[in-house]
Order: C-alpha cells, then structure tokens, then sequence
C-alpha cells in the first residue's frame, strides 16, 4: 500500500503493473473498497498496465489532512479528489475507469478535464453525473423503491442506523445489488474492514443527502457544481459496462444516455452481472480498459 498527498486528502492506493506502463486509474465505489479490483488489476498488470487503485474520501486508510475540511460526498468533491490525485502523482492522462461513486469522479473528470483522459469505462450509469437540479422531481415507482436506502440516509434515524449497523447495511446492498454473485464472508469482511475509516458516516450521508440539494455543498466545490448542472457532454473515447442482474439500477432497454457522449462510444450488457461489475466480471472490465489503451 503506497499514500500521497493530494489535494485535501491523504491519498492511500495500491499499485500495481509497471511503472512505467500506460496508466489505468481504477475507483471502487459505494459501498465496496480497492479490493473489487484484485483480479482485474492483475490481468491489466500482466498485460503491462499501470494500475493506480485509490481508497476514495471516508473508505480505508485515506484520510483528510485537516479535522477543518467539510466531509463532503458530493460529485464535485470526487471528482476533485480524482484529478489531485492525477497532479499529485504527475499522470498527464489515463483511463479512468469505475463504477458507482468511482464511475462518477471518473465521468466528472472525463467531462471537465478531457484532456486528462486518455477513455473512460464507466460501469452501471453510462453517465454517472447527477443532475441535481431536478433531483426532486419522483420517477416511476419501480424505480424509487430501489433508493430506499438513499431516502433512509435523509434522516438523523438513517445515519444513527448506518453508524450503529454500517456491516449489515453494506452487506445487505451487496445481496441486493448483485442477486447473481455468490460472494462469501471471507470476501465481504475483506471490504467491510474500509468502512471503519472515521469519515466513512459522514461522507456517505452528505452524498446521499447532497444529491436531492438537501444541504449545501462544500463551498470548495461550488464552481465544479455549477458546471455539472450544466450536464456537460464526455468526448473522450467511452465504454459502458452493465450488469444485466444489476439491482439497483437495471440496464434500460433504450440507451438514454448515449445522447451525453460525443466522442466514440461502446455500450456492453454482460448477463450474470450485477453492480459490482469489476469484482464480477473482472476479465470483461480488464478487457474494456485495454480496449482504451
């Protein structure tokens, strides 16, 4: 395990391949930790890839370099994390590749910094950036009863829950979420030791609360957040991963967010898979990411 400073944080990763390998940043997402990369970091490694796996803000052994800065969850701030982590590293471009909050801070990035992305893989939202503006318009209610847990975040019983039961939780979405992966105990509690980090609670919270325009954004942020609302189009060259047993969000049969990529576009369904796409379908997500190089 290797740390960097970078921006507010102190950045811990795993890397793995060359170093001097064309550079893949990888990013986990909620609620799950570097470990959904093990294997699919070791394919790309063979194939003489770079591989860079960051602990994200409130995950692991990454930690906030001041007790004074917002613990904030919100787009803008993943995506800022992302691109110091590129500065702090000195990587001029790379694939950005994630799913969850990881595909969105690799969609942010990809969107207001093309040229720092060589492609972008983004699994299970084909355009993981939020439009918050109209949060608060209800959709279909097949679809809101699956963002039962993003409601139950709103309140202080939710966050008391999360605090008191934050294994369980997790562990519950990952059933959920990926009805299809038998994963074991061994491979949850592998994970579930990186929602031990002091900020995970409040990191999560603000997320799910910030993305309805609950509470504020970290001021830091509020220009990236302008920018977002704007629902800016990715040109870099992209592919879309999705689990066909994906949980909480099903693949739709249209391909409604196709109209936000410019550049050349792939969009793949894999059978079998479900949200955690790159611990699922390693080989698939590996293949995808050395498509782009």
């Amino acid at each position: 395990m290797k740390s960097v400073r970078a921006g507010v944080l102190e950045v811990a990763y795993r890397e793995a391949g060359p170093p001097d390998g064309p550079p893949a940043v990888l990013l986990h997402g909620f609620p799950y930790d570097i470990h959904a990369y093990d294997v699919a970091a070791e394919r790309l490694a063979a194939a003489g890839v770079r591989c860079l796996i960051p602990y994200l803000r409130g995950y692991g052994p990454t930690r906030f370099l001041d007790a004074a800065t917002p613990r904030s969850g919100e787009q803008a701030a993943l995506g800022a994390d992302l691109l110091a982590f590129l500065d702090a590293l000195g990587i001029g471009r790379a694939v950005l590749a994630g799913y969850d909050w990881g595909g969105r801070a690799a969609c942010v990035v990809a969107a207001l910094w093309p040229e720092r992305a060589k492609g972008l893989v983004s699994c299970g939202v084909g355009y993981n950036i939020q439009n918050i503006p109209v949060a608060g318009r209800p959709a279909a209610p097949e679809v809101e009863h699956r963002l039962w847990y993003q409601y139950y975040l709103h309140g202080e019983r939710g966050r008391a829950g999360l605090e008191a039961n934050r294994d369980a939780f997790c562990r519950l979405l990952w059933q959920l979420w990926s009805p299809s992966w038998g994963f074991d105990d061994g491979t949850f509690a592998q994970t579930a030791g990186s929602f031990d980090n002091p900020d995970f609670v409040d990191v999560v919270v603000h997320s799910y609360r910030h993305r309805f325009g609950l509470v504020p954004s970290d001021p830091a942020y509020l220009e990236i957040e302008a920018r977002l609302a704007e629902q800016p189009a990715i040109a870099v060259p992209s592919i879309v991963l999705l689990g066909a047993d994906d949980g909480v969000g099903p693949p739709p049969a249209s391909d409604t967010a196709a109209r936000h990529f410019t550049g050349p576009y792939r969009r793949e369904i894999v059978a079998g898979v479900g949200h955690n796409f790159p611990q699922e379908a390693p080989d698939a997500f590996a293949t995808a990411v050395r498509a782009l190089l």
